[in-house]
């Protein structure tokens, strides 16, 4: 440690004070170490103004702490957001390992408040390519997928990535930066529960630590969104409704299409960014109506099911960069570029369910407990009893609890008389699916086929002549039979391999 620059900092009384009035704040410690660090600042014209700090503990966290509000006071809010620990470190001249910590709490104290003003409406900073438009340049031409990319005379273009902290966004991320892209990461924080295991959920306070040392470590700025009222109040409170009336919510299609992508493409276009990159494997075509989204080339990987109630005019702002690769390339991908993540395994878990299971989730969160129940076949004859309609999805085999001849399957369910009808697979096998809310972007007549579960195959279909746009319900006619078409999951109409529509399953 320098120690001179050491006490410099630790005397430092400049900067110290209480918040000015509507500046953005992050503290990071507390209690539970005795260290606290205490950041805040404005926005004008997007730079850092008016830097504030206080700081509690050691001496070690005091100098880290002024270090930090010297080295962000006046600068560029981008400049601002690629402040690392290592950083830190090295402004108040190198700490010990056991004082390491005093810099991880100004980093973290720096990039909660940052979170604060990505949450705002503020601009934070001005677009790369705004300044050659001016002048008359042509800044992007689109390339055979329908992304913009910068022409040859253009300056870079910047991009916001939506970066995860997993294996597929990190590539994301390298390959917009070696076509010569200036990258920001952006990350979502969704949920936040001592019942999760935050290293198994992808939107977990754990995962957005994750995703921003990764993205610091490829020297790319990095900014928080939190989501998590919101996420809170328009999915999970939603996925808890379904279940307690006997339906199974398809979470993630309501996510990607109602919450987070919108968000982040907003706190992109406040980035000056040209558009939001996603790690996702899916497509973005034209046809003669605009924008659609169509599958991936990797088919055991495709996402498109899962994007599919994105609205269109998201998608002139969205880029997919693993569009034409496999799990496997990215992964080979990321070892030869020596990411920590390049075989991190995939969360197999919805991002609020990791490590706890739905059963114990819908009974903390939505008061779902077990309870005696009659198992029916579809005569109504009691055949045996279960614990909680709840606990069963429509084509459900497998813990079903009665023996029989034949296997069983999960036909229906009903929350108000708490039964599960059961019956074989030739029962539940259905030609018709009815659907409601369903948004239709192009003609009916265009509709060929229709996934019904994320990774099940397009099944040949047809709804009829009717127009594009919403529609309060439609009946989908199958082409072959399909068993296990379960209320409240996802309906995705294509049109070959593009999507067309969408709407919720009913029946």
């Amino acid at each position: 440690m320098e120690r001179e620059l050491f006490e410099s900092y630790l005397t430092d009384e400049s900067r110290r004070g209480a918040p000015t009035e509507g500046a953005f704040t992050g503290a990071a410690g507390g209690a539970a170490c005795g260290d606290l660090s205490r950041l805040s600042f404005l926005v004008e014209d997007e730079r850092i103004a008016a830097v504030t700090f206080d700081a509690e503990g050691c001496g070690a966290t005091k100098a880290a702490t002024a270090a930090v509000a010297e080295m962000i006071d006046g600068a560029p809010v981008l400049e601002a957001a690629a402040v690392d620990i290592d950083a830190v470190d090295a402004a108040i001249g190198g700490l010990t390992p056991a004082k390491r910590h005093a810099a991880q709490l100004a980093s973290d104290a720096l990039h909660r408040a940052l979170s604060t003003a990505a949450a705002s409406s503020l601009p934070l900073a001005a677009s790369r390519t705004s300044s050659a438009l001016a002048r008359g340049e042509t800044a992007t031409t689109p390339d055979t997928r329908g992304r913009r990319l910068p022409s040859p005379e253009a300056p870079s273009q910047r991009v916001a990535v939506a970066m995860s902290g997993g294996v597929d966004s990190a590539v994301a991320a390298l390959l917009e930066r070696e076509r010569g892209a200036e990258v920001v990461g952006v990350t979502v924080k969704l949920w936040a529960d001592p019942e999760t295991d935050g290293a198994k959920a992808c939107c977990s306070p754990e995962a957005v630590l994750g995703a921003r040392a990764l993205a610091h470590s490829l020297g790319i700025p990095h900014f928080t969104l939190d989501l998590e009222e919101e996420f809170r109040r328009r999915v999970v409170a939603r996925f808890v409704e379904g279940y307690t009336a006997g339906r199974t919510p398809n979470p993630c299609v309501l996510c990607n299409g109602e919450v987070r992508i919108a968000a982040m493409i907003d706190l992109a276009e406040r980035l000056g960014a040209g558009s939001l990159v996603t790690g996702h494997y899916a497509r973005i075509v034209e046809d003669d109506g605009g924008p659609l989204l169509a599958t991936a080339a990797d088919t055991a990987k495709d996402q498109s099911y899962m994007l599919a109630a994105l609205p269109l005019e998201l998608l002139d702002r969205l880029s997919f960069p693993l569009t034409d690769l496999t799990k496997p390339e990215v992964r080979e991908i990321a070892e030869r570029h020596g990411l920590p993540v390049a075989r991190k395994a995939e969360s197999q878990d919805l991002c609020f369910l990791a490590g706890q299971g739905k059963r114990g989730f819908l009974r903390r969160h939505g008061g779902l407990r077990d309870r005696d129940g009659a198992v029916l076949d579809p005569a109504g004859r009691t055949l045996g009893r279960h614990r909680g309609h709840h606990n069963f999805t429509v084509g459900q085999r497998r813990g079903i609890g009665v023996s029989a001849p034949e296997p069983l399957y999960v036909l229906a369910t009903d929350a108000a008389a708490n039964t599960v009808t059961v019956g074989t697979r030739a029962e539940l096998e259905t030609s018709r699916i009815e659907v409601r809310d369903v948004t239709l972007h192009r003609d009916g007549e265009r509709v060929d086929s229709v996934r019904l579960r994320y990774h099940s195959r397009a099944l040949p279909a047809s709804v009829g002549s009717v127009g594009a746009g919403r529609h309060e319900a439609l009946e989908i006619e199958l082409g072959e039979g399909f068993a296990g078409a379960s209320p409240g999951q996802t309906a995705v109409l294509m049109a070959g391999e593009t999507v067309v529509g969408h709407g919720t399953i009913v029946a």
